[in-house]
């Protein structure tokens, strides 16, 4: 459901004008709009929603800044630093200087009790809903609901220590709002990088709404599930959302745990649909993730050379091989089964229930797998399904059933999750010249990876986003 008390947006252009058209496909190009919203300016709406999820505003005045850690995990895999000086300006790392040093009048922040670390990433969220969304909110839910609802959840993931996250399905084009609005600065919110809607055969998972045929032709047209049959028209859904602005392509190439419809998780891109959307993809310079649950599934996603498997929940030895030779990703959600129960009747309908329970089954065999075999694996928690701020519960999951080191599980959040996102020059590291994404927490994350849930402070592009003052 969409938080209550927020009130009712009219968005549409009062003389139908849109001006400064730029490249959405490339934000950091992007002038800002000035679409005329009902009666309210861009910059009104800004602070309407800043005020209304309570969103911390930086400071465009506080260019500098020096932190002064007792521990700094710069390179997660690498040994500590002992007490160390970071120092910021214009967003990025400029410095990285042994023991306490200031530096004239800048900002110090002091974390002499705390150890930094770089800024959390979550491949694998959908802001647009929560478990507590019902199958019926598309019915009731505008567009400025989900973009209001889609900015209070990206805060709550902000102020747990999630800095940057990759958004694989979230309804409509909300998404994209929000992750334009956060990029030109005129809202608060982690680094988002989207896939928009995701594809899938017709009656798939991404395509079972759970209402009636009529409610369903009229909330979600053909061409806006994603939808699609064949090679070509496939290839065709790849350009579209190259075309309004995807960061990347989310496919369900198997049945999902969560779609209303009771057909099993296996296969349901053929061969030549998931080759066709592979080559489309990778052509137009986009990575593409495959929601894939059964066996046979996961397979075909390998073979067609999708560049990471979601969930992969029935994954087997010799895939698991295939993929550490491939260089496949595996981001294994291993809170999905958690995060509902038989009192949730929002969404585990019968059919949904019995595929939780067949999962249940199997649960952690893909990530022991993946850790026998050196499989690539990001930090991925499938939030929307499971609980919005509530992603690092993950790293203890990850830790008992990998079972990973503590090190290996941190790693999987930020170097690795950098590269999966292409973005290793930027992000997933405290090195100069990257972005200033830091976490403070108290105590050390290599022997106790549970101290990354309660986040002391949060930093994103060397700006003060959230702290705890406990």
């Amino acid at each position: 459901m969409v938080a209550q008390g927020l009130p009712l947006i009219c968005t549409g252009p009062i003389d139908g004008e849109l001006q400064d058209v730029t490249d959405i496909a490339n934000p950091s190009t992007r002038v800002l709009s000035r679409r005329r919203l009902g009666a309210l300016s861009v910059s009104a709406l800004a602070t309407l929603m800043a005020g209304a999820a309570g969103a911390a505003q930086p400071d465009p005045a506080a260019q500098d800044l020096v932190i002064h850690a007792g521990s700094v995990i710069a390179v997660p895999g690498e040994r500590p630093l002992g007490p160390t000086t970071i120092v910021v300006r214009n967003e990025r790392i400029a410095q990285i200087l042994p023991g306490y040093v200031d530096d004239g009048d800048a900002r110090v922040i002091d974390l002499k009790d705390r150890t930094v670390l770089p800024g959390l990433i979550d491949t694998h969220v959908h802001f647009s809903f929560s478990p507590a969304t019902p199958l019926w909110s598309a019915a009731i839910d505008t567009p400025e609901d989900v973009a209001l609802f889609s900015f209070s959840n990206a805060k709550k993931t902000l102020e747990a220590g999630f800095t940057t996250v990759r958004d694989v399905g979230s309804d409509g084009y909300a998404i994209h709002a929000l992750r334009d609005a956060i990029n030109d600065g005129i809202v608060v919110g982690p680094r988002i990088f989207l896939s928009g809607t995701s594809l899938s055969i017709v009656g798939g998972h991404g395509d079972m709404s759970g209402l009636n045929r009529k409610t369903t032709e009229a909330l979600f047209p053909y061409d806006y599930t994603g939808a699609c049959t064949g090679a070509v028209e496939c290839a065709l859904r790849v350009r579209e959302a190259a075309k309004y602005g995807a960061d990347l392509i989310k496919i369900t190439s198997t049945g999902g745990i969560m779609s209303q419809q009771a057909r099993g998780l296996g296969q349901h891109l053929s061969d030549e649909e998931l080759n066709a959307i592979v080559s489309t993809a990778h052509g137009l310079g986009l990575k593409v993730a495959a929601h894939a649950h059964g066996a046979q599934g996961v397979t075909a996603s390998v073979r067609a050379g999708v560049d990471s498997i979601e969930h992969g929940t029935w994954l087997d030895a010799d895939t698991a091989k295939m993929m550490a030779a491939r260089g496949t990703w595996l981001v294994p959600t291993l809170g999905l089964l958690d995060s509902h129960n038989a009192a949730d009747t929002a969404r585990i309908t019968p059919a949904v229930a019995a595929k939780m329970a067949e999962a249940r089954k199997v649960s952690g065999d893909n990530i022991r797998l993946a850790v026998r075999y050196k499989v690539n694996i990001a930090f991925g928690t499938d939030a929307g399904v499971s609980p919005h701020g509530e992603n690092a519960r993950q790293f203890r999951k990850m830790v008992e059933q990998g079972p990973m080191t503590p090190m290996a599980a941190l790693r999987s959040a930020t170097v690795d999750a950098a590269i999966l996102l292409g973005q290793s020059d930027n992000i997933g590291t405290i090195a100069p010249g990257k972005y200033a994404d830091m976490i403070a927490v108290a105590g050390d994350p290599y022997r106790d990876v549970t101290v990354l849930e309660k986040v002391a402070l949060v930093i994103k592009d060397g700006q003060i986003v959230a702290r705890d003052d406990d």
